[in-house]
């Protein structure tokens, strides 16, 4: 299984439009982050984990072959506005797209176009299955296990995919829940800034303690904003198999 990073920022990206901090204005490709978005794939299978604002982007380098399914966390902007620039993906067929039944309602709402009896020509064509944390899912040749965790007082989605755990946006988890993640190989998981207490978010002690917690082997962190500070610099303060994931990094599972 391989994992292609295709983007690591948080809701604004980085840089951070109208900052001129060091970071924003950083040279180094790995300081520039895209809204959260992840590509894995398996002997043959391609799925995509959130289409936000800046997807198109992000999979114009890469080659150009169906999708067998899109997983989404939530509804928030930065996860799936940019749902309606995967159309071109429709040549292969309907586009599969799975989501809890808030944010497959609410899509219903804001992409009112894309699910009415009689759609007119050009709009993408999208198959909307609403899932359940714990429901067994096999897309292609991958098993997952969705699982929910709050973003805030948001419950949203995350999965976990045979040894890969993928989890963005989450506050906290309840212990049940927690469960499905033991022992998990490899964790991607939010990891918005190192201090200032956020209401929705995971800083970095969290996450790296809740790492150790599930027992995960190695750790990336992503859904990153640019208070995290440079790439290496970020990277010489965490420990031992925790890591700052970075935009187009490929990772093998």
């Amino acid at each position: 299984m391989q994992l292609t990073f295709l983007g690591t920022g948080t809701s604004g990206g980085v840089p951070s439009l109208g900052c001129h901090c060091p970071v924003c204005e950083s040279r180094d490709p790995r300081d520039k982050r895209y809204r959260s978005a992840v590509l894995v794939e398996n002997d043959g299978t391609r799925l995509l984990i959130d289409a936000g604002p800046d997807i198109r982007m992000q999979l114009m380098p890469l080659p150009f072959r169906p999708l067998d399914g899109v997983l989404l966390t939530h509804i928030h902007y930065d996860h799936v506005a940019g749902i309606d620039d995967l159309r071109p993906f429709c040549v292969f067929g309907e586009i599969n797209i799975y989501a809890d039944k808030l944010t497959a309602d609410a899509l219903k709402t804001t992409m009112p176009y894309c699910f009415t009896e009689k759609l007119y020509p050009g709009v993408p064509l999208l198959n909307l299955h609403t899932i359940r944390p714990q429901q067994q899912l096999k897309i292609g040749t991958l098993d997952i296990m969705p699982l929910q965790v709050m973003h805030g007082r948001m419950p949203i989605m995350a999965y976990r995919i045979g040894p890969l755990a993928y989890i963005t946006d989450m506050k906290t988890i309840d212990p049940s829940q927690e469960e499905t993640l033991q022992g998990v190989d490899t964790l991607v998981v939010n990891s918005l800034r190192w201090e200032r207490e956020h209401h929705s978010h995971m800083l970095v002690d969290d996450a790296i303690e809740f790492s150790r917690r599930i027992g995960a082997r190695r750790t990336f962190l992503t859904h990153l904003t640019h208070e995290i500070g440079f790439h290496d610099e970020a990277n010489s303060r965490l420990p031992k198999g925790v890591q700052l994931a970075y935009d187009g990094l490929r990772i093998d599972i």
